[in-house]
């Protein structure tokens, strides 16, 4: 049951954690065009961010993210030893809040989604080898590392000249005071999205550490059910924990991130930022319709190179962009060896 408690307590850090770190995602651009205040819009991304566990009860009626993430670990792998799995959960979510740290501490962009995917696989493979993970899951998650923020930077782009050519006979001032108060609803549906795609993610690590544990334990009613999906689908505190720490996390915002989603990247005017918003939002439902846990970071990062290069392409800094895929493709990596040797750590301390 200990173990059981701290991977809990551990998941809704994490969803936290990811909240102000990923708070940046949805507001930075409403806040670079001065439309919202920091204060302002920290609070109207946290709302929508909770308004998602509504849209995903009751218009969606599933959470495939979170049912996505629970098959990442192949617990066949495990059926001579299924107590390890519990200590391959702690090490991953370990692994994935130091690393998340560390990635806000120096203001990098970085996805708290593949931070937790490789703290998943590094601790599940340091039990078990790589019979304990599902590869077909993983590459499918690795795959829209790439895909994620092209279709978000090919969105931007379509999206910015069909609003350009609409809005091509408007006065500049007009299009300006119409565009700002477009961009809270485009910041509003990318909160929904945000809070969509990485609310559910910690939901299947919890649905999977109450399933492990009802066999070893005697578990209160609450926590008991058949399978991941059912614990998921009929336990309604779990949900409301996961999208409840996403929503306070983001209230406490990530400044550091957000300079650089802002205008680091690029310089970036109401109308550009309601277009990146707005594809970036577009991208993440796609992707929770197809069950595929994707990063908030990855799509809106996509999203506002896309509006930007519409200008021309040196309008985008590659440099920052540069150093921001090395952070990407360095995240499942590092993830994965921080699990593995919090795994070994655990071991030893557990026997």
């Amino acid at each position: 049951m200990t173990l059981l408690i701290t991977i809990i307590v551990l998941a809704i850090i994490f969803d936290f954690i990811n909240g102000f770190h990923d708070a940046a995602n949805s507001i930075a651009t409403v806040v670079s065009t001065k439309v919202l205040t920091p204060t302002q819009a920290v609070i109207w991304a946290a709302f929508f961010n909770f308004v998602a566990y509504f849209i995903a009860k009751l218009i969606l009626k599933d959470f495939g993210v979170a049912k996505t993430i629970s098959d990442t670990i192949e617990l066949n792998a495990f059926k001579d030893s299924m107590p390890l799995v519990s200590v391959v959960l702690v090490a991953a979510l370990t692994a994935a809040i130091i690393w998340n740290l560390i990635t806000w501490r120096l203001g990098i962009p970085s996805s708290s989604s593949h931070t937790l995917i490789g703290g998943l696989a590094g601790g599940a493979i340091a039990a078990c080898g790589f019979s304990a993970i599902h590869s077909g899951t993983i590459a499918l998650i690795v795959a829209f590392i790439v895909l994620a923020p092209v279709i978000g930077m090919v969105g931007g782009n379509l999206i910015t000249l069909l609003v350009m050519h609409l809005a091509k006979k408007m006065k500049p001032a007009k299009a300006e005071r119409w565009f700002k108060n477009l961009q809270l609803v485009s910041s509003a549906g990318l909160s929904i999205g945000h809070g969509l795609n990485d609310s559910q993610k910690v939901m299947g690590v919890i649905a999977v550490a109450l399933v492990v544990n009802q066999h070893l334990e005697n578990l209160p009613k609450w926590m008991k059910g058949s399978d991941a999906t059912y614990m998921m689908n009929n336990h309604e505190w779990i949900a409301l924990a996961c999208f409840g720490a996403i929503a306070l996390g983001t209230i406490c915002g990530g400044w550091k991130i957000m300079k650089t989603m802002g205008n680091r990247i690029t310089k970036i005017t109401p109308i550009e930022g309601f277009c990146a918003q707005t594809a970036g939002a577009l991208t993440l439902f796609v992707t929770e319709k197809l069950h595929v846990p994707v990063s908030t970071t990855h799509v809106i990062t996509g999203s506002i190179i896309g509006v930007g290069s519409i200008k021309r392409l040196s309008a985008v800094r590659w440099g920052v962009t540069k150093d921001l895929l090395v952070a990407w493709v360095l995240t499942i990596p590092v993830s994965a060896i921080m699990a593995m040797l919090c795994y070994y750590v655990l071991e030893l301390i557990i026997e």
